[in-house]
């Protein structure tokens, strides 16, 4: 199992960071702290929140304004890093914001969910929710013991990608995109547990 190893395929990761390069470069330039960008991400999420929450006919607008929240999550890392502006302040923060980001992201979902009296999507909702939560605890807790744990198919970028893409193109493709989290979220949960007790074997191996 390969540490950083997602849902989605790295060529297209690589691909979106090298068309927001251009962009990048404008923020690096212009000197702007890396956490305005984080503010912003969220900003862009509890927009979302609200639009979706209020109007379930607005769900691509609420998807479009998720894409825009996780974009501000790709430039604070990347302009802190090409600025040298990382501390472990900054990490915090936006590892906390991300999860408040993540937390309303749901929330509206569910929300909208019970809206249209489509309970059991509320429910599994929900659920990804908790898996998404779980996958942050997992590494988090590891990482807190000296382990890493930055393994799993669906971490932060892969659930915001296809809640934000799916909201945006259909709401078909929003429960599939949903039910694909719930799933695969947990999952990754599990991935990042199993990774963690295989690596304090080895290293408990080599002490010995």
């Amino acid at each position: 199992m390969k540490e950083g190893k997602g849902f989605l395929p790295l060529w297209i990761q690589d691909g979106f960071v090298k068309l927001l390069n251009p962009l990048i470069n404008l923020f690096i330039k212009w000197k702007i702290n890396p956490n305005t960008f984080t503010v912003w991400g969220f900003i862009f999420s509890f927009l979302a929140a609200i639009v979706i929450m209020n109007n379930p006919e607005l769900i691509r607008l609420g998807g479009a304004l998720i894409i825009m929240g996780g974009i501000c999550d790709i430039l604070d890392g990347k302009v802190a890093r090409a600025t040298n502006r990382t501390t472990k302040f900054g990490a915090l923060f936006d590892s906390v914001i991300d999860r408040y980001s993540e937390m309303v992201m749901f929330f509206a979902v569910a929300v909208y969910y019970v809206k249209l009296d489509n309970y059991l999507f509320s429910i599994v909702t929900i659920i990804a929710f908790g898996g998404a939560t779980m996958v942050s605890y997992v590494r988090a807790r590891a990482e807190s013991l000296g382990l890493s744990a930055k393994v799993g198919i669906m971490q932060r970028p892969e659930r915001v990608v296809l809640v934000g893409v799916t909201a945006l193109f259909h709401p078909f493709l929003l429960k599939i995109g949903i039910w694909a989290i719930a799933i695969l979220a947990n999952y990754t949960a599990i991935q990042r547990l199993i990774y963690v007790y295989k690596e304090s074997k080895s290293t408990t191996s080599k002490e010995e």
